[in-house]
Order: structure tokens, then C-alpha cells, then sequence
């Protein structure tokens, strides 16, 4: 039992240090109350210092005092400004975090997208409806290009528009007629199945043969 307990405070208490765990001990074989009184005083603002997060904490000095009496064992007296207490230290667990369990039927679009499209189905005003799927639509573009370096036409996007949002998001086919209705000014993030390496080479084998180009005309002129 003696052995777990230890366990448990070096891992909830690691920020405070070895040195630290070393003081606390020699205040246990401390007798004088007083001087033992005044250096679990100088430890605990020692301790503050050390861990500066516990400022943001409610109770700073409370939360401070309880862990130099975690780091005793329990065993510490003395005339503390509050009531201490180990155990619940010693007993606590992380509160546990739900991952998110939904997975969007597109990943390139992500689960934000398929909100979006939510949000746009409870729009009741035509005209707002209508310019919301627009809207979609070049992003629903934008983020197509940003994992697939084939191109995607309007047909395709609004498929997957009517399919995300079961059949109740769509656009009138005269505006489909115009073309480029989902081409947005915004331009894709370079992804990992574009072309920008490529270009990014090619400029800098432009800018090399135009230097190199350069030097050979003045030294034409040198001579």
C-alpha cells in the first residue's frame, strides 16, 4: 500500500520536483513546531513559484497547501491556514473526453460542412436558401481541390450537395446553364495532391536560367 501511494504522488505532484519531495521529508523530522510551522510557509511559496499555473486556480494557496500535505503522505503537522486534505488528491481521476464518433460520409469536406448544409436546410426565405447552397457549393469546390488534383465541375459538387443534404438542397437548372455557378475567387490550400511543388520548381529553374542568361550577356559585353 505504502509502495502505490508513493507511486500516485510522484506522478500527480512530478512538477514540484525531486528536491522539493526531498524538503518535505526533512519537515517531517522537524520537531520544533514552530520552525517547522515557518519552512512549510517558505515551501509552499517555493512551491508557487514552481508551479505558476496554480495561479489561475481558485484558492491558489488552498490548492498549494493541500499538495506539500499530498507530498508528506498525509503526515504533515502543521498550523496550516487550512484545512488539508490528501485523499482527494491522491483519489482524483482526469474527467474523461468523448471523442467525436461521427464520420462525414466525405472526408475531403469534413463533419463542418455537413452542418453547414443543416444550417442551410432550415432556411425557410427562397432567395437566402438559394444563395446559402450557392455559397456551399465554392466551398464545397475549394475543399474538393484542396485532396484531389483532378478538376471537378459544377454537375459533380451539386450531386454531392444533393446527396449530403438528402435531396432537400438544390439550385434551379438555369442557373447551372451559366456554368462556373460553384467557381470561387478563393483559391485552394496547396494540398498534397496538386501541382505546387511542381510549379514552385519551375519558377526556380526559370529564375536560375534567366540569372545565368544574365551573366553571359555582360560578359559578352567584358570583352
Amino acid at each position: 500500500m505504502v509502495a502505490s501511494s508513493t507511486f500516485k504522488q510522484e506522478l500527480l505532484l512530478r512538477e514540484y520536483g525531486r528536491n522539493v519531495q526531498n524538503i518535505v521529508q526533512y519537515l517531517l523530522t522537524v520537531e520544533d513546531r514552530t520552525k517547522r510551522n515557518q519552512l512549510a510557509q517558505l515551501l509552499v511559496n517555493l512551491m508557487g513559484r514552481l508551479n505558476p499555473n496554480v495561479k489561475d486556480i481558485q484558492d491558489a494557496q488552498h490548492t498549494l497547501w493541500n499538495h506539500l500535505f499530498v507530498m508528506s503522505d498525509g503526515k504533515l503537522d502543521v498550523d496550516a491556514p487550512f484545512e488539508l486534505s490528501a485523499m482527494e488528491y491522491l483519489n482524483d481521476k482526469p474527467q474523461r473526453v468523448d471523442y467525436p464518433v461521427q464520420n462525414p460520409k466525405y472526408k475531403h469536406y469534413g463533419t463542418n460542412l455537413e452542418r453547414l448544409i443543416d444550417k442551410a436546410k432550415q432556411i425557410n426565405d427562397p432567395q437566402e436558401r438559394e444563395a446559402a447552397v450557392i455559397s456551399i457549393g465554392k466551398l464545397m469546390k475549394v475543399l474538393y481541390r484542396t485532396y484531389n488534383k483532378d478538376s471537378v465541375t459544377d454537375e459533380v459538387i451539386l450531386e454531392n450537395l444533393r446527396e449530403l443534404s438528402k435531396g432537400e438542397l438544390d439550385v434551379d437548372a438555369s442557373l447551372m446553364e451559366r456554368g462556373n455557378l460553384f467557381e470561387s475567387t478563393v483559391k485552394a490550400p496547396q494540398g498534397p495532391g496538386n501541382n505546387y511543388q511542381r510549379d514552385q520548381r519551375e519558377q526556380r529553374d526559370q529564375k536560375y536560367k534567366n540569372n545565368n542568361q544574365n551573366k553571359n550577356q555582360n560578359r559578352g559585353k567584358n570583352k
